[in-house]
């Protein structure tokens, strides 16, 4: 299969954040992936459960031959070598490395949602990745990433804080 534009979120808010997102990048980089932008870092606000640290957050742009479900096993086993542990959903973790979008690919499967399911509601989503890709379109809703951070409530777009850039 030719290779296929890919579109990561990554959050950490356990240990040494800004070191876990590093690692995991190099982890996905060691399993064949080829990063080609990354975001900056934000510090964001937990997303769900909220009573917990606050999360590191940031999108990368990469090209995989991996098909999306290859593409998942490579993502779970970042997540292990970097050190996730299993902990409740939307709880805090030490790296959470989701898959946002795969080409224009639409697929709805029990293990694996391309769109990412949540993303068009996630201001730790959808802000980093507007620095990246601004006009690529989510496949279902047809509007830009651009467009779908600007139509977030205020409070899910606001208050985040640039941390860096790695």
């Amino acid at each position: 299969m030719p290779d296929k534009k890919i579109y990561l979120s990554l959050g950490s808010n356990l240990g040494d954040r800004l070191l876990m997102l590093k690692s995991a990048l190099k982890a996905l980089i060691s399993g064949g992936l080829t990063i080609e932008a990354k975001s900056r870092v934000w510090e964001t606000k937990p997303w769900g459960v909220t009573e917990q640290p606050p999360f590191l957050n940031m999108c990368a742009a990469a090209r995989t031959e991996l098909e999306p479900f290859e593409l998942l096993r490579l993502v779970k086993a970042a997540e292990a070598e970097v050190g996730r542990s299993e902990n409740i959903r939307w709880g805090p973790r030490e790296i959470d490395i989701d898959i946002i979008l795969y080409d224009s690919l639409i697929l709805d499967d029990p293990k694996l949602t391309i769109p990412h399911r949540n993303m068009h509601e996630r201001g730790f989503v959808l802000r980093p990745l507007a620095e990246i890709a601004p006009r690529e379109l989510h496949p279902l809703m047809k509007k830009s990433v651009a467009e779908l951070l600007a139509a977030l409530p205020p409070a899910e777009r606001d208050g985040m804080v640039w941390i860096t850039a790695i």
